[in-house]
């Protein structure tokens, strides 16, 4: 039975097919006729086979697919990448969610945004209603390189691909560069929509612990000889979920590393604009030839206005161009392109910033205060941004709290969410921006007192 269950799993057999007859499979398998037969019989009972009378017997229905939850480690729901993105994105608008990765809608720039909409209520009928050039908006990209000069990044408009957000960049960059079984590098713990994209793409993933300054290098070095990836993926600026800034001597030294051993690196630079002060950037430093920036608006703008680049070197971006109308049809919205062009151009935009910037300063000063006195420590207080790393107490397990929270419509990101070892079960991540309401801090109290019993 479990043998003719392979079979069909692994699409050798197919609906319609035939099976062995009872003889040959008899002797394949080196146990008499009746095993076979009732072998055969239990499989009919279970409707994966069937008998055609003086035929023989025939596959009923094909496996289906494995869903992505079966691809990879069999994890506690709880911390489950696709999960705990599910709990947030899918969560009613009464309920708290200190575990998401975005600033709360009131934070946004929305006059801006509605400033946009109207005047793109005014622009032509082929804004409105054609598809868009295999690049994306021009004018958008030509913004996007006067940007990355201004940080030393010399980048040409045509070297600079917009594409419908940050996570579809990552992807058309997976279908172009990994094939399945493939090793990828992350940090340890990481983005965990990383690691959800890279089981998709049923990539191999190898954790690198991330320190205050970057990457571990010395075990940096060590995996790239060991298990030779194809990538390396990680965020510059403020790293998610730590909010660890790479340091300059980390930089050339990983620039180093994945020159020696042919390691293409894919930075996501998404949280850039909350730095007070530029950090290094690879991509800069690399001056993009073996570095592919990625970036979006989903946390500065708008997460339901949907735009994303890829700035990479000229012969990458034609295979991507390729790939992204084969998936796509197309660029970005040019809709969508519009609006975010002008609320870019807006002299709103870098006023917005600043606000933002102070007032995550003052809540990640707040939440750091209100969280020691549950006796929950930041690893270490950002530079910027809106996330804190937090060791709980006594070593207490995030995943039966973030359980416990969940019964009171509270979503947290426990932290082994973002780790590949799976390593990291006694921290969380909070966001700051989405704790402003004191019943966050009760709930997470009970939930605490509920994990330690």
């Amino acid at each position: 039975m479990e043998a003719i269950r392979g079979r069909i799993a692994s699409r050798a057999l197919t609906t319609g097919d035939r099976l062995p007859s009872i003889r040959s499979f008899a002797a394949t398998m080196g146990v008499s006729p009746s095993t076979v037969v009732e072998a055969y019989d239990r499989l009919a009972a279970e409707g994966m086979i069937r008998a055609r009378r003086g035929s023989g017997f025939y596959v009923a229905s094909a496996a289906p697919p494995p869903t992505l939850a079966e691809i990879g480690p069999k994890l506690d729901r709880a911390i489950d990448p696709l999960w705990v993105s599910r709990q947030s994105l899918d969560a009613d608008a009464i309920v708290a969610k200190p575990g998401c990765g975005w600033l709360p809608a009131d934070w946004m720039p929305n006059s801006a945004i509605r400033r946009a909409v109207r005047k793109l209520a005014r622009a032509n009928d082929g804004v409105l209603s054609d598809y868009g050039a295999t690049r994306g908006h021009l004018t958008l990209r030509r913004l996007l390189a006067r940007q990355f000069a201004g940080e030393g990044l010399e980048a040409s408009p045509d070297q600079i691909l917009l594409t419908g957000s940050g996570t579809q960049s990552i992807d058309l960059i997976c279908r172009l560069l990994i094939r399945p079984g493939d090793t990828v590098v992350v940090d340890d713990p990481c983005y965990f929509n990383f690691q959800a994209l890279l089981r998709a793409h049923q990539a191999t993933m190898v954790g690198v612990p991330y320190t205050l300054t970057g990457p571990d290098m010395d075990r940096f070095g060590e995996v790239v000889a060991t298990y030779r990836p194809r990538l390396y993926i990680t965020n510059s600026a403020l790293h998610n979920p730590t909010g660890a800034t790479l340091s300059p001597q980390v930089a050339h030294r990983l620039l180093n590393v994945a020159a020696a051993h042919d390691v293409t690196i894919v930075e996501d630079e998404i949280f850039a604009d909350f730095e007070p002060e530029p950090s290094p950037r690879l991509a800069a430093l690399d001056g993009l030839s073996r570095v592919i920036r990625i970036g979006s608006y989903s946390k500065t703008l708008s997460a339901s206005i949907r735009c994303g680049y890829i700035a990479a070197r000229a012969g990458w971006i034609e295979a991507l161009i390729d790939l992204q109308v084969a998936t796509n049809f197309g660029g970005v919205s040019p809709a969508a392109a519009e609006v975010v062009f002008a609320a870019l151009s807006d002299g709103s935009y870098r006023k917005h910033l600043e606000a933002v910037r102070r007032r995550l300063a003052r809540a990640r000063r707040d939440t750091a205060a209100r969280l020691e006195n549950l006796h929950i420590s930041p690893w270490l207080m950002p530079r910027g941004g809106f996330y804190l790393w937090c060791s709980l107490p006594d070593g207490r397990d995030a995943a039966t709290i973030a359980r416990a929270a969940l019964t009171e419509d509270l979503v947290l990101a426990p932290g082994d969410v973002f780790s590949v070892s799976q390593t990291a079960s006694s921290f969380m991540r909070f966001n700051v921006s989405q704790m402003s309401d004191l019943r966050v801090f009760d709930v997470l109290e009970r939930a605490l007192a509920a994990a330690k019993e």
